[in-house]
C-alpha cells in the first residue's frame, strides 16, 4: 500500500484541531447530560469535518507526488537499494506508467536536476 505523506500529515493535523473544537461543543452543552452532548458534538463534528476529510483524501493538489519502495534496481547505476520516482508534478504525470522507472537516491537526485532544467516544476 503506497502512503501519501502530505495527505497523511494534513489527516493528522485536522484530527488534532477538531479536539479543541469538539470540546468546546461539549462545553457547550454539558447540560444536556454527557451522552447527549458527546451525540450531538460527534454530530457537529461530521457536518464540518465531512467537508475537510473530502478535500484532504479527493483533492488532486494533494495527490501523491513521488513514490518510494524498497529493495529496487535503479535503473540507471543498477545499485539494488530504496527506490524513488517522481509521479506526478505541476506539468509532469507518469501516474499511470505501466513500467514505471526507479532510481536510488543518488540517481534520483540527478534526474530530479535533469527534470527541473526541463522545467519540471516538483
Amino acid at each position: 500500500m503506497e502512503v501519501n505523506f502530505k495527505r497523511y500529515g494534513l489527516y493528522l493535523v485536522r484530527w488534532q484541531l477538531s479536539t479543541p473544537i469538539l470540546a468546546v461543543v461539549l462545553y457547550w452543552l454539558a447540560g444536556l447530560g454527557a451522552l447527549a452532548a458527546t451525540v450531538v458534538a460527534n454530530l457537529i463534528g461530521g457536518l464540518i469535518f465531512f467537508w475537510v476529510d473530502r478535500f484532504i483524501f479527493t483533492s488532486e493538489t494533494l495527490a501523491a507526488q513521488w513514490e518510494v519502495k524498497e529493495e529496487v534496481r535503479c535503473v540507471d547505476c543498477g545499485k539494488v537499494a530504496r527506490g524513488y520516482r517522481l509521479v506526478r508534478a505541476k506539468n509532469y504525470d507518469k501516474s499511470k506508467d505501466p513500467a514505471p522507472e526507479f532510481r536510488c537516491e543518488e540517481c534520483s537526485k540527478k534526474k530530479s536536476e535533469e527534470l527541473k532544467k526541463r522545467g519540471v516544476k516538483h
